[in-house]
């Protein structure tokens, strides 16, 4: 009994619920298309979709949807806001369409004074909340902002922005409104009798990026403008705002290497989409009252965004379902009573996520906030996914090869250059024409870029032979910069430095060459050896202060020597009470001591007394560290040749004004010295620009060759530097570099080439061979010069007479001088002793005692020993004399006057 009540109660609940929450078994929707629209591929995916839904019964299992469509001509709100009534009467709990943005507002008011909701897929051009409005359609404000990304990407500095109708403008107003001050957008309106003016217009202008919004019936025409007007090859690109440029006919544009760019909702690459698709063709062919509208491959975005906005709805009841019932709405447009379950209802479908037709979707207060867009780029056999974009993440392009791909397309570019070696040369041979006459570092580069990228080109001299700089009075370029803003010249390769005077009006690719601006001088004459060079080690001060210390030393330990007691001897100790005492320092002495240990040699002088061995000592630490210091010094004066410079860096050069320094006249580098904000290099400039006659070369040739004539800086490029500097030992570089730039290949501005050379470059890079082909024509051209290094410690020169010659100069002068003192010696003892001969025995000349001296000081081979000198001492009262045996040092014998 109790088992049979329970399930009674079960079942009761079990009802209970099902009615409370559950949906009718008939929901009815209505859809507004206009009369173009029957039988189109939109009205066929809705039906398909509600036909799928009702036979799957995943999503809905115990209902069923019942449409009823209404057809309404185009711009007619009038009978459109009829249709729409008619539909409220029929009972629709959700209003689908229409596309027409005019129609599409009228409907809305209806269905939202109903609380009816209103599922679109058109762009949404109010800014306002609406409360019962859907929109399936990307939000507009996110779509100009994946324009912005490509146009970023694709570094569009001038843009055209072709749009028909008012509501053109509003769509694309946040786009304008967003693009940065450095877009120079142009905004034309257009229709189908002004296509081909506009375009005029936009060629003429030299405008190559065109942003189109056109009606897409309206398409053919404008795309058959651009073949009437030959604005279909590869300095043309064009960014199509629709989603189905794939439905169009491009057959004329897809060998001439015109780029059109455009996005789309549906990725028909996805096999889910794929399986869909041909489930959708099979559910045509099974309708023959539907014309093929459409294939298994694909589908149009208005079609696919109303597929989808149908599941949203039927996701939305099955979400309602689960806590909320839903009573069949009882309103009329004539009572405008808005219906109870309507905010339930759009409330949730504004909480439904799923992966549509068209993507992820999600909705936040009824716009499309989650999306993926495919990135289309035209090549030669069809339109291809090159990227995509998703909102937060912005673009991704995972094919820029479509944007810089490489490929024949018989384009032959005009190249201006300017003859500068080793980047531009002119071939030896007169027979040879066009490009194979010029040789050089910048033409092997252009040729391999010319095979990567795929173009031909024909090369021409700039007529002024300037690279080009603004003149600030008339603000006119001139040189390549000139020929490249006036259109004369697809391309400029050389030794083009990249600045941002010339960006401002042209474009660079990534630069091929980084380098800086240096000082090139001449080398300057070595120093002849002079006689005297074993003196360079010291300063002539210093040697005036060894001299000066020596004096005074000697001077000091005379003086010292002469007040200290134990500096003073007995000369004969045998006589213990001999009251007579001798001092070792006498002054010929103390100099002689002081001479002896500052050449390293000594003497057989030795202090005593403390005082005098602190001098002593004193004096020998000073002349260790002399000797020592000149010592190592020497090495280095004699052995290395030094190369003297007046200057070392621009320092040097802007505190001086006896070397002038110049630049090219219209380079980079002229530039820099007059813009620059460095208080030396403003210096510098103002110099330069005042003097007279001109510091400023117009070639590099005539700046070397004032160099090679003294007396003369000239500031240019480090690699054109290095390379004159390799051929001509001459020269050679001073200090560092300035500053830091780089060589770039120079287009116009917005040049479609622009890209696809920085990728050729970047790939050269890579591969090392821009590095061979500066080793080819920097290092390995055979007319380096051998330039001897004899500046580096590590070689040092063998020494000849011109370096220590003056040593033999001082060896010399001192034996001679020597020589006369012995002379001066000898003649004066000589003349004293005649005297003290005649006196004494009244018989001796000064010429016999001289020559009897002379004799004996000749003998070659004479005894050590000679009779003594008879002196006469003053202090012997009884006239003794002495003579000292050299064969016993110590004993004195006593002579008398008469002895023989």
């Amino acid at each position: 009994m109790n088992n049979f009540v329970l399930r009674v109660l079960v079942t009761i609940i079990g009802f209970t619920t099902f009615f409370v929450f559950s949906l009718p078994p008939v929901v009815k929707i209505g859809a507004i298309f206009t009369e173009d629209q029957e039988n189109s591929a939109v009205e066929l995916a809705f039906k398909y979709a509600v036909y799928k839904i009702n036979k799957d019964k995943k999503i809905l299992p115990r209902t069923s949807l019942v449409y009823d469509i209404q057809y309404v001509p185009k711009d007619d709100s009038f009978h459109a806001s009829k249709r729409a009534c008619k539909l409220v009467d029929f009972g629709v709990q959700a209003v689908f369409g229409p596309s027409d943005p005019v129609l599409g507002a009228h409907i809305h008011a209806i269905c939202d004074a109903l609380d009816i909701p209103h599922l679109e897929a058109r762009p949404d051009l109010e800014s306002e909340f609406r409360e019962f409005a859907i929109n399936l359609y990307p939000a507009q404000h996110l779509l100009n902002a994946a324009f912005q990304d490509v146009m970023e990407f694709l570094n569009w500095t001038r843009v055209a922005i072709v749009y028909e109708g008012d509501y053109g403008i509003i769509k694309l107003r946040e786009l304008i409104r967003a693009t940065n001050s450095d877009l120079e957008v142009h905004l034309r309106q257009t229709d189908l009798d002004s296509y081909r003016a506009v375009l005029k217009e936009i060629k003429t202008k030299e405008i190559h990026n065109v942003v189109i919004d056109t009606n897409p019936e309206n398409m053919p025409h404008f795309l058959k403008g651009i073949l009437q007007l030959q604005m279909n090859d590869y300095k043309y690109h064009y960014l199509f705002t629709t989603f189905d440029l794939e439905a169009f006919d491009l057959e004329d544009f897809k060998y001439n290497f015109v780029n059109m760019t455009a996005f789309r909702v549906v990725d028909t690459q996805d096999l889910s989409v794929r399986e869909l698709l041909r489930d959708m063709a099979a559910f045509r062919l099974g309708r023959p009252d539907l014309l093929p509208v459409l294939n298994s491959s694909y589908i149009q975005a208005e079609a696919a965004l109303i597929y989808d906005s149908v599941y949203v709805f039927a996701l939305g009841l099955q979400t309602l379902e689960q806590s909320h019932s839903l009573a069949y709405p009882n309103v009329s447009c004539e009572r405008e009573q808005p219906w109870d379950g309507g905010l339930s209802l759009i409330n949730y479908i504004n909480m439904v996520g799923l992966k549509g037709l068209s993507g992820p979707i999600e909705f936040k207060e009824g716009r499309r906030i989650q999306f993926k867009l495919d990135l289309l780029k035209l090549k030669q056999h069809s339109l291809v996914k090159v990227g995509e974009w998703r909102p937060g993440f912005g673009v991704n392009v995972t094919d820029r090869g479509a944007f810089f791909e490489a490929g024949t397309t018989n384009v032959t570019l005009v190249v201006t250059t300017i003859l500068e070696q080793p980047y531009v040369m002119m071939r030896s041979d007169p027979s040879l024409v066009g490009n194979d006459q010029f040789e050089g570092f910048c033409i092997d580069l252009l040729k391999e870029i010319s095979s990567v990228v795929g173009f031909e080109y024909r090369i021409e001299l700039v007529p002024d032979g300037k690279y080009g700089v603004i003149d600030l009075e008339t603000g006119e370029w001139n040189g390549i910069v000139k020929q490249l803003m006036e259109k004369k010249a697809d391309l400029a390769v050389g030794s083009m430095t990249i600045n941002y005077a010339r960006e401002s009006v042209i474009d660079f690719t990534k630069p091929f060459m980084n380098l800086g601006i240096s000082i090139l001088f001449k080398v300057p004459t070595p120093r002849k050896a002079r006689l005297f060079s074993f003196m360079n080690p010291l300063a002539a001060d210093i040697w005036m202060y060894v001299f000066s210390a020596y004096v005074l030393v000697s001077a000091t330990m005379f003086t010292v020597a002469r007040f200290s007691p134990h500096e003073w001897h007995n000369p004969h100790p045998c006589e213990v009470f001999n009251e007579l005492l001798e001092n070792q320092f006498s002054l010929a002495n103390s100099f002689w001591f002081t001479i002896g240990t500052l050449m390293q040699q000594g003497s057989d002088l030795n202090p005593k007394a403390t005082s005098t061995r602190i001098v002593g000592g004193i004096w020998w630490f000073f002349t260790l560290i002399i000797i020592s210091s000149y010592t190592a010094n020497l090495a280095a004066f004699l052995t290395v040749e030094r190369m003297i410079t007046p200057i070392e860096n621009a320092e040097d050069l802007a505190g001086q004004t006896e070397i002038t320094y110049g630049t090219l006249e219209s380079g980079s580098t002229m530039t820099f010295f007059r813009d620059s904000m460095i208080e030396t290099y403003r210096k510098m400039w103002r110099f330069m620009e005042n003097r007279k006659p001109s510091v400023f070369v117009s070639t590099y040739e005539d700046g070397i060759q004032r160099v090679l004539k003294g007396n003369y800086a000239f500031l240019m490029e480090s690699t054109m530097l290095d390379y004159v500097v390799q051929r001509d030992c001459n020269l050679t570089q001073i200090g560092g570099l300035l500053d830091s730039k780089g060589y770039g290949i120079a287009t116009p501005m917005g040049s479609p080439w622009r890209d696809k050379i920085s990728l050729a470059i970047l790939e050269l890079q890579e591969k090392g061979e821009i590095q061979m082909l500066y080793d080819k024509w920097w290092k390995n051209t055979g007319d380096t010069c051998q330039r001897n290094d004899k500046g580096k410690e590590s070689k040092a020169n063998s020494l000849g007479v011109d370096n220590i010659g003056g040593v033999f100069v001082v060896l010399m002068c001192g034996l001679a001088f020597a020589v006369m003192v012995a002379i001066c010696e000898f003649c004066y003892n000589s003349k004293k002793n005649s005297i003290r001969e005649k006196r004494l025995t009244n018989q001796q000349s000064l010429c016999s005692e001289m020559g009897g001296e002379l004799c004996f000081a000749m003998q070659c081979r004479g005894s050590r020993q000679r009779p003594a000198l008879r002196r006469e001492c003053s202090k012997c009262l009884n006239k003794v004399a002495y003579a000292r045996d050299d064969t016993k040092q110590t004993s004195l014998s006593p002579v008398l006057p008469n002895s023989p």
